[in-house]
């Protein structure tokens, strides 16, 4: 099973900076060319699913649906497991963004090697908070990640 549609619901948030855009559209992009998405119970329809990702009373909210509209699952998860790491993945991007504009490509390439471990840190407790509700492969998480920072900057 896999994600056919990934729909990102922004209501009441603030307009995303140009780096936060950009990561959300690769990350759709990368999420949408390759995914792991199943759901381990026997009353939920196949896939492929249509999720829409919310933050809903500081609740990050997965609605899922098959292909054909047919509600499939919703689950809630509270977000202060990510906090830290949400805000530890800001700060090296930030890093990261100026350091491309300045700095020689071996300094860019260990301020992304952290880059890349905290988001791996984050995808791993996106697996962990999904136990029992979602199965994604680490790719699938690490993406879904990336988009739970980008409505999590705005929440």
């Amino acid at each position: 099973m896999h994600i056919s549609h990934i729909e990102i619901d922004t209501d009441g948030l603030p307009a995303p900076t140009p780096e936060i855009e950009q990561e959300r559209k690769v990350a759709i992009f990368d999420l949408l060319e390759e995914n792991t998405f199943s759901i381990p119970r026997d009353d939920v329809p196949d896939g492929p699913y249509r999720v829409t990702l919310a933050i809903r009373e500081k609740r990050l909210v997965f609605d899922v649906d098959t292909d054909a509209g047919e509600p499939a699952a919703e689950f809630h998860l509270s977000l202060s497991p990510f906090r830290q790491t949400v805000k530890d993945y800001w700060q090296i991007c930030e890093s990261y963004f100026n350091a491309v504009k300045t700095l020689p490509p071996n300094q860019i390439e260990t301020i992304d090697m952290a880059r890349r471990g905290i988001h791996n840190e984050g995808a791993r407790l996106l697996q962990e908070r999904l136990d029992g509700k979602a199965e994604v492969d680490t790719d699938t998480a690490r993406r879904l990640f990336t988009l739970i920072c980008v409505l999590h900057f705005g929440a």
